[in-house]
C-alpha cells in the first residue's frame, strides 16, 4: 500500500506540470552518425553508428526482443542506397534489459546515451544512404511516449584500391559545418538545441525543457516514505530503550537551558549526519548500469529475498541479532569522555545499538532508492534520520517527559513480530522479480497470492493472541489499537482472496506478478456486465488491425468517427495512443476499466482510436505532404502523429482530446493521470459543456 500512497503523491504533483507542459512539444534526442573508418576501400566491411543522447529521465527501446510484444522497436528504413550492401540487420550496442509488467515479458532500452550499428559491405567508389532510424521514446515519470523518426543523408567516396590518400571522410550532405568525424542528421529541418527552435520556416512551436524537469514529486514521496519508516524505528526493542539511557546521559550535563540545549542539537545533528554519510557511502557506487543490475538480475533479487527471509526470522524470535560487544563497548566507552566528542559517540552508541532493529529498514530505503542517482539515497537517508532524531533530541532538551512514557516490556516484542511478517511478504517481491524476468515459473501470480494469504492470515491471528512466538509476554486481553490492527489485517486477506480467481488488485498491481501467470481466470468477461457493448452504425476501418480494450465499441479513423458523433449527437472522444505505448494500457487497465469510467465511454462519447506507430501504409491515393515538416505521410500512424501535432500542438501518448461537432475543444486534453475521479471529472465536464453548445 505504500507504493500506492507514494504512486498518488507522485501523480496529483505531476497534474501541475502537465497543465504547464499543454500546447508544448516534447524534443527529441540528438543523435549522431559516422562511420567506424574514415579511410574507405571497395570491398571493406564498415559500421555505420547511430548514437542518441537521451534526455533524463527519458528512454529509448532498442531492437532485440519480442516485435509482438508491444513496444516499438528501433529500426532503420534506406530509401536509397548506393555504393555499398547491408550484412545483417541494425545491432544494439549493451542495451539494458528489464522485466516489463505491463508489456508481461523482457524489454531491451536505453538510457543516457543509446547506440546501434549497421554493418555495411562497401561495393562502389560512390556511397550514398537516405533514410531514418525509427524509435520510440518514453518516461516513467509523466507516463509519456512518442515515436520518432530520425532521417539522415549520407555521402562519401571510397578507393578502389588500399590507398588512404583516395579515401574521404564521409560528411552530411548540404551541412556546410559538419565534421570530419561525426555526422548530425537533418531533423524535419530543424535546430536541435536545449533550447527548442521553430519547426519550420511558417509555424513556431515551444519544447518542453525535458532536459531541465527534476522529480520532484517522486523525491518528496520518498521522502515521506523514509520520514514514516524512520518514525516506525522509533517503536522496535532495540530503539526504545534507548530513550531512558539518553535522557540519563544528558540530566545535568549542561550549566544552563542554552547549553542543554545546544548539546541536544549537536546529538540530534550526529545522528542525522551518521544516517545520511552512509546513504552517502551506498550511493557512490551506484551507477545506472549497476542500478539496472541490481534490480532485474537474479543474483541480487535473490540475495535481498534471502536478507529479508534473515531478518524475519530474526524479528519472529528464531535468533537474536547484535552486533560485535568489542565495537558498541569502544564506542560506549567514547561517550563517556564528555565534550562535543563524547555526545557524537553518544549518537554512534545509539546508531550501533539500534542496528539489529533499524538495519532491515535502512537497507529497505536504499534499495528502494537504487537508480544511479546520488541525491535520492542522501535524502531518503536524511529524512529517516530527520525522525529518528527529532524524539531523542527532544527527550534531550526535556528529560522530564521520560516519566510520561510506557515502560518498555513485551508490546515492543509485538511490533517487533509484526515487522517481522512484513518482511516475510516483501521478501517473496524480490524472488517474484527474479522469477518473472528468468522465467522459472516458480512463483506465478496465484501462487504468489497465496503466500501473501497465509502471511497476513498467521499476522491477524498473532494480533489476536491465538498464536505465541519466542520473547512474548502474557497476554490477559487484547487493546483496541491492537484489535484494530488485526480487524484491518483480516480486512486486507478478505481483499487478496478473489485474487486467486483472477480479480485484478489494483491498488497492490506493483507488488503482484503479472495477470498473465495466473492458471484460472474468472474475471475475463467481467467488463461485459459493467454496461454493454455500444453499437455502431457504421463498420469500423481497419477494425482488423486496430481494437479497443473492455468491450468499447469505436472507430480508428478521424473522419469516420467524427461522422458517426454528429449523425448520433455525441460527443466526439480522441485516444492518441499506440501499440507500444506502456503508460496507455496502464491507463486503459487502471482507469478506463473503473465502472465509472467504462460506462461514460460506452454510453456518452462517440469513441476514436487513434494509433501513433500503426505501420499500415494506407493506398496512394490517401498520400499527403504535411504542412508541419514537409514529408509525405503514408502510413496510418504517420498521419495520426502528424494530426495531432498539427491540430493540438502535442506529440506525446496517452493523450485524450474531446470535442464537440465543430471540431472546438469541449475541455482541456488530459495526457496520463491514473486518478479515476480526475478523469470522471473530465468527462462529466466535457459532458456539460457539450450540452450547453
Amino acid at each position: 500500500m505504500s507504493k500506492y500512497f507514494k504512486t498518488s503523491i507522485i501523480f496529483s504533483l505531476f497534474v501541475l506540470l502537465s497543465n504547464l507542459a499543454f500546447a508544448q512539444l516534447i524534443a527529441p534526442p540528438k543523435w549522431t552518425i559516422q562511420l567506424s573508418e574514415k579511410e574507405l576501400n571497395v570491398g571493406d566491411e564498415v559500421k555505420i553508428i547511430f548514437r542518441a543522447q537521451v534526455p533524463r529521465d527519458w528512454y529509448i527501446y532498442s531492437n532485440d526482443f519480442d516485435p509482438d510484444l508491444g513496444p516499438m522497436l528501433t529500426e532503420l528504413e534506406l530509401s536509397q542506397s548506393e555504393g555499398f550492401t547491408l550484412v545483417d540487420g541494425l545491432k544494439a550496442i549493451n542495451p539494458k534489459k528489464k522485466y516489463d509488467e505491463i508489456w508481461e515479458g523482457e524489454v531491451t532500452y536505453f538510457e543516457g546515451t543509446g547506440t546501434f550499428e549497421q554493418t555495411i559491405k562497401i561495393t562502389g567508389t560512390n556511397i550514398r544512404a537516405e533514410g531514418f532510424i525509427g524509435y520510440q521514446m518514453c518516461t516513467d515519470v509523466t507516463g509519456q511516449c512518442i515515436p520518432f523518426e530520425e532521417d539522415f543523408t549520407l555521402s562519401s567516396q571510397a578507393s578502389p584500391v588500399a590507398s588512404s590518400s583516395q579515401a574521404q571522410v564521409p560528411e552530411l550532405e548540404e551541412k556546410e559545418e559538419s565534421q570530419s568525424e561525426e555526422i548530425t542528421p537533418t531533423i524535419h529541418e530543424e535546430s536541435n538545441d536545449d533550447e527548442g527552435e521553430a519547426f519550420s520556416e511558417n509555424q513556431e512551436r515551444s519544447y518542453i525543457s525535458i532536459d531541465d524537469d527534476e522529480e520532484q514529486g517522486g523525491l518528496i514521496g520518498f521522502m515521506i516514505i523514509a520520514f514514516l519508516a524512520g518514525l516506525a524505528a522509533l517503536l522496535t526493542p532495540c530503539v526504545f530503550p534507548m530513550i531512558p539511557m539518553t535522557v540519563t546521559f544528558f540530566t545535568g550535563r549542561a550549566k544552563s537551558r542554552i547549553g542543554g540545549i545546544r548539546n541536544a542539537s549537536i546529538y540530534g545533528f550526529s545522528i542525522i549526519a551518521i544516517y545520511t554519510v552512509a546513504g552517502t557511502a551506498v550511493a557512490s557506487i551506484q551507477g545506472p548500469e549497476f542500478a539496472n543490475w541490481l534490480s532485474t538480475h537474479w543474483i541480487p533479487n535473490v540475495f535481498f529475498f534471502l536478507v529479508f527471509i534473515f531478518f524475519a526470522f530474526a524479528f519472529l524470535g528464531m535468533f537474536e541479532l547484535t552486533l560485535p560487544s568489542g565495537l558498541v563497548n569502544k564506542m560506549d566507552a567514547k561517550a563517556d569522555k564528555g565534550g562535543l566528542t563524547g555526545i557524537f559517540f553518544m549518537a554512534f552508541t545509539l546508531v550501533l545499538v539500534s542496528f539489529s532493529c533499524t538495519g532491515p529498514i535502512v537497507g529497505s530505503i536504499l534499495i528502494s532508492s537504487a537508480g544511479g542517482a546520488l541525491l535520492k539515497p542522501i535524502l531518503g537517508m536524511f529524512s529517516f534520520a530527520l525522525a529518528f532524531a527529532i524524539p531523542f533530541t527532544l527527550f534531550a532538551i526535556f528529560p522530564e517527559w521520560l516519566n510520561s512514557l510506557p515502560k518498555s516490556g513485551g508490546w515492543l516484542n509485538s511490533v517487533k513480530v509484526v515487522l517481522g511478517f512484513l518482511e516475510l511478504a516483501l521478501a517473496f517481491k524480490f524472488l517474484s522479480i527474479a522469477d518473472q524476468v528468468y522465467h522459472w515459473g516458480i512463483l506465478d501470480r496465484d501462487i504468489y497470492l497465496a503466500v501473501w494469504i497465509v502471511i497476513f492470515a498467521l499476522l491477524g491471528l498473532y494480533l489476536l493472541g491465538k498464536i505465541k512466538l519466542p520473547h512474548d509476554s502474557p497476554l490477559d486481553y487484547i487493546g483496541v489499537p491492537r484489535l484494530m490492527l488485526a480487524i484491518t489485517t483480516f480486512v486486507f486477506v478478505v481483499y487478496l482472496i478473489p485474487g486467486l480467481w483472477g480479480a485484478p488488485l489494483k491498488a497492490l498491481s506493483g507488488y503482484l506478478p503479472p495477470m498473465a501467470t495466473h492458471d484460472f481466470n474468472l474475471f475475463e468477461n467481467r467488463y461485459a456486465a459493467i454496461a454493454p457493448e455500444n453499437q455502431l452504425d457504421d463498420i469500423p476501418k481497419y477494425a482488423d488491425l486496430l481494437h479497443f480494450p473492455h468491450g468499447i465499441q469505436g472507430y480508428f479513423d478521424y473522419d469516420q468517427a467524427l461522422a458517426a458523433s454528429k449523425r448520433t449527437g455525441k460527443p466526439l472522444f480522441i485516444d492518441f495512443t499506440g501499440h507500444g505505448c506502456v503508460n496507455c494500457r496502464e491507463m486503459e487497465a487502471r482507469v478506463w476499466s473503473d465502472p465509472q469510467v467504462l460506462q461514460r465511454l460506452k454510453e456518452d462519447f462517440v469513441m476514436v482510436a487513434l494509433y501513433i506507430d500503426e505501420r499500415y501504409e494506407l493506398p496512394e491515393s490517401e498520400w499527403y505532404i504535411s504542412e508541419y515538416d514537409g514529408k509525405e505521410k503514408k502510413t496510418i500512424g504517420k498521419q495520426n502523429a502528424d494530426f495531432q501535432i498539427t491540430r493540438f500542438n502535442n506529440n506525446a501518448q496517452p493523450y485524450y482530446v474531446i470535442l464537440d461537432h465543430n471540431e472546438e475543444l469541449l475541455i482541456r486534453p488530459k495526457a496520463y493521470d491514473t486518478n479515476i475521479q480526475n478523469f470522471v471529472n473530465f468527462l462529466e465536464a466535457a459532458k456539460e459543456e457539450f450540452a450547453r453548445r
